[in-house]
């Protein structure tokens, strides 16, 4: 893991609310290579935010987000979400870098096909075991971690889940991913709950198909125009559109959204 120089550290907040800030903040973001988790980096960024971009692998894309953020002291830090202890690292490089932390947004995930019927039983267990880990235990823990963090500095705090629209429709193709996925709707709602009462608002996002590298082989390909007509707007989401909303969920007037699984499908799955 990088370990970037100290930057200066800003005056702490005195008060939870109004208190928390709704810009100068000190934000995380895990899986901020590119796509999504680059898009939200820029989104806070131009708010006026100092941004620690985590990535697992990518560190070249990475490096390229950083470059891309408005304004500066914003740090590149690297860490397996898979194990706990880099996990537990990356909370405490990212407070250090940027003398604290105010918001997280858990946006890593792994998200490999793994269909039941034609998955071989080493393949499907492996892939499993991989999901959880990345997926739900590195939220659980980086959310742990950082809330860690929020608490002992008193101002309160905001944690965003990226979620899924696959937690409620299904995914037949990716089970793990979508098991996952509603397992971090929960863990964000129990989250909620528990850090409530130290001025840490917990919310999650729920989006269906976005406009990203790791989607665009079937954006492109014979099953787009299909993927895009699961909308009445016959299109997928871009990811400013859900970067926006993560955005307002980690600023001071959403704080009543505590709990919330904000749906961001375009109308493609409505839940009852």
């Amino acid at each position: 893991m990088q370990h970037p120089d100290r930057s200066e550290t800003p005056a702490a907040d005195e008060a939870v609310s109004p208190g928390f800030p709704g810009s100068g903040r000190r934000v995380l973001i895990s899986g901020a290579s590119r796509g999504l988790g680059r898009a939200v980096a820029e989104a806070f960024a131009a708010n006026g935010d100092r941004v620690a971009v985590h990535y697992g692998s990518r560190r070249r894309d990475a490096e390229a987000t950083v470059a891309c953020l408005a304004g500066d002291g914003h740090v590149l830090l690297g860490a397996d979400l898979a194990d706990p202890r880099q996990t537990a690292d990356l909370a405490d490089a990212a407070a250090e870098a940027l003398g604290g932390l105010d918001v997280l947004v858990n946006n890593a995930a792994v998200n490999t096909p793994h269909p039941p019927a034609t998955t071989d039983y080493g393949d499907w267990c492996a892939a499993w075991r991989r999901h959880v880990d990345v997926n739900l235990l590195g939220t659980a823990n980086l959310s742990h971690a950082a809330a860690r963090h929020m608490i002992t500095r008193g101002a309160g705090g905001r944690i965003v889940n990226i979620g899924s629209r696959g937690a409620f429709r299904g995914e037949p193709d990716h089970p793990a991913y979508g098991a996952t996925k509603a397992a971090v709707h929960a863990l964000g709602q129990s989250l909620a709950v528990a850090l409530a009462p130290h001025g840490i608002a917990v919310t999650s996002v729920a989006p269906g198909f976005i406009d990203t590298e790791r989607v665009t082989h079937r954006l492109t390909g014979p099953e787009g125009e299909a993927i895009r007509a699961q909308s009445p707007y016959g299109r997928v989401a871009t990811p400013e559109e859900v970067a926006a909303a993560v955005l307002w969920l980690a600023s001071p007037q959403a704080g009543w959204s505590a709990g919330a699984v904000l749906d961001l499908n375009g109308a493609s799955h409505l839940r009852t």
